[in-house]
């Protein structure tokens, strides 16, 4: 199937790496060009070159909790891409802990750059999409059932959520589409940092397969191919949607 990426441009952030970049792979390989963005100037410039450097693919260093990286982001996407067909939101994960245990500090940050970034961002590149633009955040399973020991995640995605569902509505008579993806436990960099904090990876990665219907974590790959479909104009119809990408785990419908 035509996704019909051939000549569209996507903004996409946290970037450098795992579910971002894999997305980032599957739009370029499929004819589309990319901005990507993380906080780490090096990933970002050793991403750029994984994908094959320009014209496919740009990037630019940016922290979404930084209140001045919006601007530069719209800027940049506009300044190098020219037309920008959609964005794919993400932002790294929160603190781990427990509700009581996890430090306000934490908090307070995780707010400022899970949910007020993303804000900003949106507030300043809606203007400048057009019908038929895509705006995808990377979300959690967390959106729709709790997650052990990831407190703030449970607490802030679920909110992000119910935002990009209030966007549907808002931006819906533009012919502008919003979705989030729910990812289960996907192969990342991050994946392996908790299962090494558990002090037995191996025991770890056995007891999230166990709770896997389909007995295995997922591919980075995996999830990059449902973002960029949900991205493309082969979704046209598809807004205000929670798609997991989980494997099987969440059991609500």
């Amino acid at each position: 199937m035509d996704l019909g990426l051939g000549g569209r441009n996507y903004l996409l952030t946290g970037a450098s790496r795992g579910l971002g970049f894999a997305t980032a792979r599957a739009l370029v390989d499929d004819g589309a060009r990319v901005l990507i963005s993380s906080r780490s100037a090096d990933a970002v410039a050793c991403a750029v070159h994984e994908l094959g450097g320009e014209p496919a693919a740009f990037g630019i260093p940016a922290d979404l909790a930084d209140p001045e990286a919006a601007g530069r982001l719209v800027d940049e996407a506009r300044e190098r891409l020219g037309r920008v067909d959609g964005v794919l939101i993400s932002v790294g994960g929160p603190a781990p802990g427990t509700a009581l245990e996890v430090a306000e500090e934490h908090w307070r940050s995780a707010f400022e750059s899970v949910l007020l970034g993303p804000l900003r961002l949106l507030k300043a590149l809606v203007p400048h999409l057009g019908e038929g633009s895509a705006i995808g955040f990377v979300l959690s399973t967390s959106v729709r059932q709790p997650i052990a020991h990831l407190a703030i995640s449970n607490g802030l995605r679920p909110g992000l959520a119910m935002t990009a569902k209030s966007l549907a509505d808002e931006l819906g008579p533009r012919g502008i589409r919003v979705f989030g993806l729910l990812p289960g436990t996907i192969a990342t960099d991050r994946i392996t940092e908790i299962e090494a904090a558990s002090g037995d990876p191996d025991a770890a990665r056995a007891r999230t397969q166990a709770g896997i219907p389909l007995r295995r974590v997922g591919r980075p790959e995996e999830f990059g191919r449902v973002a960029a479909f949900a991205l493309s104009p082969a979704a046209s119809y598809v807004t205000g949607a929670m798609i997991p990408v989980d494997g099987g785990v969440l059991r609500a419908l």
